[in-house]
């Protein structure tokens, strides 16, 4: 089986279109990737939006390890501000609450799922550990779709999962979810 470190993006600069990291983005996307560099990871893969692949090359560049990117680990919809960031929120709560809503521009919830649980399907058997770089809503639609929303934290579904949390799977077996310890370890110590 491989374990899978499903990594939150850092945080990102506000705004429309492919943002990149804040300050403390990079600062996360440092600690998280020193905190991997100690699990012997294969493999770093990432979500091609800038946010995830700069939170993937900080864990790349710490591992030695190339980022391979992956369409599947996209979010379920990006605002590109052609619309008000209103109409884009309404759509993106919508899709939220309705898991079969296609909202325009992106994909339901269970779209989303769906491909990310393809994407981690097809790492089984690979060698491993791997971290994958990708965005919270799309990981939050995975997660619910395996252990449905009872399993999960209210907090995660009302707010997402913060920067640089860290969702771990053994094949498609949850074993840990949006875990930000690492982040306090390397601050303290």
């Amino acid at each position: 089986m491989t374990l899978t470190f499903l990594v939150q993006h850092a945080q990102k600069q506000p705004g429309a279109g492919d943002p990149e990291l804040t300050a403390l983005g990079n600062d996360q996307a440092a600690r998280t990737a020193r905190w991997l560099s100690r699990l012997g990871l294969t493999a770093v893969y990432s979500s091609p939006q800038r946010r995830a692949r700069q939170t993937a090359e900080a864990i790349a560049a710490a591992t030695g390890l190339e980022v391979r990117l992956d369409d599947r680990l996209r979010e379920r919809m990006n605002w590109d501000g052609r619309w008000p960031l209103s109409d884009f929120m309404a759509e993106w709560d919508r899709s939220t609450r309705d898991r079969d809503f296609v909202p325009g521009g992106g994909d339901s919830s269970h779209q989303a799922a769906a491909r990310l649980r393809e994407f981690l399907a097809e790492r089984i058997g690979e060698p491993g550990p791997v971290a994958v770089v990708s965005h919270g809503g799309v990981t939050v639609d995975l997660l619910r779709s395996l252990l449905g929303d009872a399993g999960l934290p209210d907090q995660l579904i009302a707010e997402g999962v913060p920067p640089c949390a860290i969702t771990a799977f053994d094949a498609l077996n949850v074993v840990g979810i949006a875990r930000t310890g690492h982040l306090h370890e390397e601050a303290t110590g």
